[in-house]
């Protein structure tokens, strides 16, 4: 969170650059890890830090929750446990992948013996493809992010869904 506070105005910079070059921002979607230093504490400063530029556009965020049958840190809960507040907070929608789940499907479904950041990278993003079909292509139903938020989430505090997903 220290070193997060030093880099994160050059980030911001680099936001309201791309924001100005839309032509309608629905909002921001954020991929981030809760159990490392970086996903946990520079990832949920940079979400508190865009919300409270850009109030009014919607918060979406796929957050790797941390598992400790594949942990490789001893702080990793901590990083998770620290971060959900900062969700709660300054998340309209957050879409938890299980760490576990992702490498329990490189092992027994893809047969891979070691998977790469890759390999699991290319799973977390194929459900976020999933996951914003809606918003890609034309549909009657949750067609924008504000939308898909108005149909899922019952609370605002609410606002935590698990994927389930089978390659």
């Amino acid at each position: 969170y220290t070193e997060g506070a030093e880099l994160v105005d050059s980030v911001l910079d680099v936001v309201r650059k791309e924001a100005e070059g839309t032509d309608c921002l629905q909002g921001f979607q954020i991929t981030h890890s809760l159990g490392g230093g970086t996903g946990a504490g520079m990832g949920t400063l940079l979400i508190s830090k865009i919300r409270e530029e850009f109030p009014d556009r919607m918060m979406c965020t796929y957050s790797v929750v941390p598992s400790p049958k594949v942990s490789d840190t001893v702080v990793e809960p901590y990083n998770a446990t620290l971060s959900v507040h900062q969700l709660v907070e300054n998340s309209d929608e957050t879409f938890c992948i299980d760490n576990e789940a992702l490498y329990d499907i490189c092992f027994r479904t893809l047969k891979l013996s070691t998977p790469t950041y890759g390999d699991l990278n290319h799973l977390v993003s194929i459900v976020m493809s999933g996951i914003t079909t809606c918003l890609r292509f034309p549909g009657q139903l949750n067609s924008d992010l504000r939308k898909l938020a108005v149909n899922m989430v019952p609370f605002p505090r609410l606002h935590f869904f698990m994927t389930g997903f089978a390659p």
